[in-house]
């Protein structure tokens, strides 16, 4: 089975050739990697391959997924957990099979997220710069300890939860919000009942909800203005959930004190490339990048070897089972 693998780094390269020899010793799979994402334009590089492998910022709409179905392609699936980059609707119209990865490493994410917090909240990345400079003044590095915060932790999925088993042991309060409630989270978080009751009561906000049209700028002007003033984002989980033109105005206006963002709403021209020679041309994110209490990463949460392993062997079976005509189990439920 030929798989044309868009938007491919090297470090995937490996994971996904490893991957392929241990689940089934390399046989009936012939990857093809590819450097650009999948768009309009590129959908053609695609043709003669019946499976497709795509990421978080390329694009899978309906002409997208019409080009790829001419092409030959059945079969296509994200090397992430989320999918809100695919037309699902249209997908199934073409025939075309979806899958994901729905659990790669919720641990590597949380564990981003703390690692995140602490650098922000402690001035980690300012006292490192200015030691390399040989700058040894704490003045304007006073931080503050999570045991006197109370976090609130929005969506209780695999992510989320295990961020709540993490912040627990800083023994600080945890509020928690989500539509399904779980059992393992009520025991270390108080649960409460809107998602407008946690904007009002936490010091510190972390997201980790997917993104869907309910969740789309859930962070926008009105939820910031009922936040507590110096409020703490984070965003670790998809870039639209934030209307990151009220969160500047927010930070101007020192609303919001600390913001620290894995993602970004319009990172597909941007993130998972090298621009260090470029004029960015987003004044928004240029913006965000002025503020002394602002940290972006390009996402990279989700990087680690054991998550790249996991991603790697979960996608490849989900191809072993297209190839063998059996039901795949990662596939993407239907809209």
């Amino acid at each position: 089975m030929k798989v044309a693998v868009f938007n491919t780094k090297r470090y995937e390269k490996r994971s996904l050739e490893a991957a392929a020899q241990t689940l089934g010793n390399g046989q009936g799979i012939e990857f093809t990697f590819l450097e650009p994402r999948l768009e309009t334009q590129t959908a053609v590089l695609a043709a003669g391959h019946e499976a497709v492998l795509i990421f978080v910022n390329d694009v899978a709409d309906r002409e997208v997924l019409e080009k790829l179905a001419a092409g030959g392609t059945r079969f296509l699936a994200t090397r992430s957990a989320g999918f809100n980059q695919i037309d699902c609707e249209a997908a199934n119209e073409l025939g075309i099979q979806l899958a994901y990865v729905p659990a790669y490493s919720p641990n590597a994410v949380a564990e981003f997220t703390i690692g995140l917090i602490l650098t922000l909240g402690r001035h980690i990345h300012e006292g490192h710069n200015r030691v390399r400079r040989a700058d040894f003044n704490l003045e304007g590095l006073c931080g503050f300890e999570l045991r006197d915060m109370t976090v609130g932790v929005c969506g209780t999925g695999r992510i989320g939860t295990n961020v709540v088993k993490l912040l627990s042991g800083f023994g600080c309060k945890i509020l928690a919000y989500d539509e399904e409630p779980n059992e393992e989270v009520m025991l270390l978080a108080s649960y409460v009942d809107t998602r407008d009751e946690l904007f009002r009561f936490c010091d510190i906000l972390t997201l980790h909800v997917p993104l869907m049209p309910s969740t789309f700028h859930i962070i926008d002007a009105p939820a910031l203005e009922m936040m507590k003033d110096g409020v703490f984002l984070i965003n670790t989980s998809r870039g639209a959930l934030l209307d990151t033109p009220a969160v500047v105005d927010a930070l101007k206006r020192r609303k919001v004190g600390f913001l620290a963002i894995d993602v970004y709403e319009e990172e597909s021209s941007l993130f998972f490339e090298d621009h260090s020679s470029d004029i960015i041309n987003d004044d928004t994110f240029a913006r965000l990048l002025t503020f002394p209490n602002v940290i972006v990463t390009g996402h990279q949460a989700f990087l680690t070897d054991r998550a790249l392993r996991n991603i790697a062997e979960t996608t490849v079976q989900s191809l072993r089972e297209f190839a063998e005509g059996r039901p795949c189990e990662n596939v993407i439920p239907a809209p």
